[in-house]
Formats: structure tokens, sequence, C-alpha cells
């Protein structure tokens, strides 16, 4: 079983190049990111042609999430997270979606930026990851073999940049947000990707801007974050790279993850 993650960046300007990504690499699940358009203006007719079947949690021109699964329904089980009893405020950002296919949960998200930080935006992400952590504990606790991947928008250490000096003041690598992702896998989840690759150097994301894509100026942003029933059946996990320098192409590489049947 391969779970795949691809922040597409725009599924509409993108969907030749994502149509392309799924018939090549045939991922049995596919989580999309900053699909970018409101529910009604999803493209699911183009996935059902190749396959594929679609639940989708649009936002307009920002944000919005989606779940792929090749030949079967996924099975929507949330859609956005649950609010804390301190949220004071009900939050309209399309960036959570959660599914059941073959018997695995999975948990879709596309995490906040918070730039500029500090201010309102970085409040905004570490209290989002906050309830993020929340409902991984309730998904935890239920003991139901759960992958939570998508674009979380942090880099978790200095070996997944290109250089900590250019990332030094964004909102990526500030201590909160490491701290807040660290917190995660000390609660028990595996991440896949970080576990395979101990020395780093491994890219998912490269700007459009300053040549980043052709000087290899790239950073992990996009992780695969496996529960223990789903840690004991990984197999592989790797970054579809080449697919980041095709035409018109999204500034994010696909992850994968390659999971043993139980």
């Amino acid at each position: 079983m391969r779970i795949a993650t691809f922040n597409i960046n725009g599924i509409k300007a993108r969907l030749p190049r994502l149509l392309e990504w799924l018939e090549e690499t045939r991922p049995t699940v596919a989580c999309l990111q900053e699909i970018k358009t409101q529910d009604e203006g999803f493209p699911a007719d183009a996935f059902e042609k190749i396959g594929y079947k679609a639940i989708w949690h649009g936002q307009k021109s920002f944000n919005g999430v989606a779940i792929l699964a090749d030949g079967v329904e996924p099975v929507e089980t949330m859609r956005g997270l649950p609010l804390l009893s301190d949220d004071d405020e009900a939050d309209e950002q399309s960036r959570y979606l959660e599914a059941e296919v073959n018997g695995v949960r999975i948990a879709n998200l596309y995490l906040p930026n918070g730039n500029p930080q500090p201010g309102p935006k970085f409040d905004y992400k570490l209290r989002w990851m906050k309830r993020l952590r929340a409902r991984m504990q309730t998904l935890w606790d239920s003991e139901t073999p759960a992958i939570v991947l998508g674009d979380f928008n942090v880099i978790p250490e200095a070996k997944d940049t290109f250089s900590v000096r250019a990332m030094a003041d964004d909102a990526l690598t500030q201590p909160e947000s490491r701290d807040a992702y660290m917190r995660l896998l000390a609660d028990g989840w595996t991440d896949a990707l970080g576990t395979l690759n101990p020395r780093g150097g491994v890219w998912t994301y490269w700007d459009y801007q300053r040549g980043a894509w052709q000087r290899d100026h790239g950073f992990r942003i996009d992780h695969c974050l496996l529960s223990p029933e789903l840690a004991d059946r990984l197999i592989s996990a790797g970054v579809d790279k080449e697919h980041r320098g095709r035409e018109k192409a999204s500034d994010h590489a696909p992850v994968w993850v390659e999971l043993a049947d139980s």
C-alpha cells in the first residue's frame, strides 16, 4: 500500500502534472494540499477517468485539501479539526480532512505557514498545532492504524534545510514550531522519511524564486507520521523529486510511504 502527500499549489493550474504523476506512480492513496478551489470547482471527473475516487474540503483561492483513493471511495471521518475549550472563535480555513481507506485512517493536513512571525499568523499556527496534537492523541488512543501526512510547514531540524542561516527568521524553523512538531514524535508517532534518512539532506520543497530548484536550495516540510500499528508495516519512504523539475510544476514534490499488507 503506497500512501502519498502532494502540495499541488493550485489544482486547476497543476492538473495535467497531477494526473501525470498519478498515472506514472499509481499511489493507493494520494493526499493533496493547497487545492485552492471551492468545493464545486473540484475536478473530480478528471480523477474518475483514471480510476480514482475523491473527497475534498475546498476554500476559495486559498488552502483546501483532498484525499484520492485508487478504485475505492474514501470514507470521510472528519472535516476540519475540532476546536479546543480555549478557542474563542470558529476556524473557517479548510486545512484538515480525514478518511478511512482499506482499513487505514488517513489524516490529511495543510498546517498554517505562520509568517510573518511574531504576529497573529504565527499565533494561529501554534494554536492549530495544539489542536492537531489533541486529535492525534484521540487517534492514538483508539489504536487505529493511522497516518497523519501533508504539508506541516515545519522544518524539524537543521539537517532538513539547505541553509540554517537563510531560514533563521522564518516561522518554519522557530523553536515553538519545532517544539510542537517534536511533541508529536514524543507522543509515539514515527516520522517515516526522517527515520529512514537520519542524515537529512532530503528536500520536499523548492521555492520558485532565487533559482532555488536549479541550485537545490530546498528543505523538508512535507511529512508522513505513522501510528505504531503502521510503523511496524513501514517498508520504504521517498520523494518523487523529478516531478518538481517538470514544466509548470508545483513548488513541492510528492512524498510517499510504502506499507506492507496487514
